[in-house]
C-alpha cells in the first residue's frame, strides 16, 4: 500500500485542501492529512477542532484518509507514520520558492521525497488567510469552504 502524508496547519481547512486530498487520492493507496499544532503560528481554531472540521470534510472517502494532529519535526511524524512521501500544494510561485526550501530540508533530513500539487483550477485562488478574512466580515464562505467549516467560522465570528 502507498501512502503519503499532506500536512499544514489547515486553519481553516478549505476546499483547495479538500482538492488536493481527491486527488492525492488518484496517486496513492492513502492518504494521512497531519495537522500540525504549530503555537509559533497565530491559530484561528485549535488542534482538536482543525481534526474535526478535516475528518467531516473527508468523512466520504473512507479509511482513505486518516487525519492526525502532531507537535513536531513532520520528518519525526513520518517516521512514526512508515511514510516517505509528502504531498503539498502549491498555488503560486512564490508558494514553491518556500516549499522547495522544505522540500530540501526534508530530503535532507529523512531522505523523504516530496510531491507537488497545483489545486484544481476552481481552487487555486483561495488560502486559508482569505478565508479567515471573509468569514471575520460575515461574507459569503459557501464557494470556499465544506458547510461544516462555514458553520464553524460564522460561530466563531458570531455571524447570523
Amino acid at each position: 500500500m502507498k501512502k503519503a502524508v499532506y500536512p499544514g496547519t489547515f486553519d481553516p481547512p478549505h476546499l483547495g485542501h479538500l482538492d488536493i486530498v481527491e486527488r492525492s487520492l488518484k496517486l496513492f493507496d492513502k492518504v494521512v492529512v497531519a495537522i500540525a499544532k504549530n503555537p509559533r503560528k497565530n491559530i484561528l481554531f485549535p488542534l482538536e477542532e482543525r481534526l474535526e472540521m478535516f475528518r467531516e470534510m473527508t468523512k466520504p472517502m473512507g479509511d482513505k484518509v486518516e487525519v492526525k494532529g502532531f507537535d513536531s519535526l513532520l520528518v519525526d511524524f513520518m517516521k512514526k507514520e512508515k511514510v516517505d512521501i509528502i504531498v503539498r500544494g502549491v498555488r503560486l510561485f512564490t508558494d514553491f520558492e518556500y516549499e522547495l526550501q522544505i522540500a530540501m530540508t526534508n530530503f535532507k533530513l529523512a531522505q523523504v521525497e516530496t510531491v507537488f500539487m497545483m489545486p484544481s483550477q476552481e481552487y487555486i485562488h483561495i488560502s486559508s488567510t482569505i478565508v479567515r478574512d471573509i468569514a471575520s466580515y460575515c461574507g459569503e464562505l459557501e464557494e470556499l469552504v465544506h458547510p461544516f467549516v462555514a458553520q464553524k467560522l460564522r460561530e466563531r465570528f458570531r455571524c447570523g
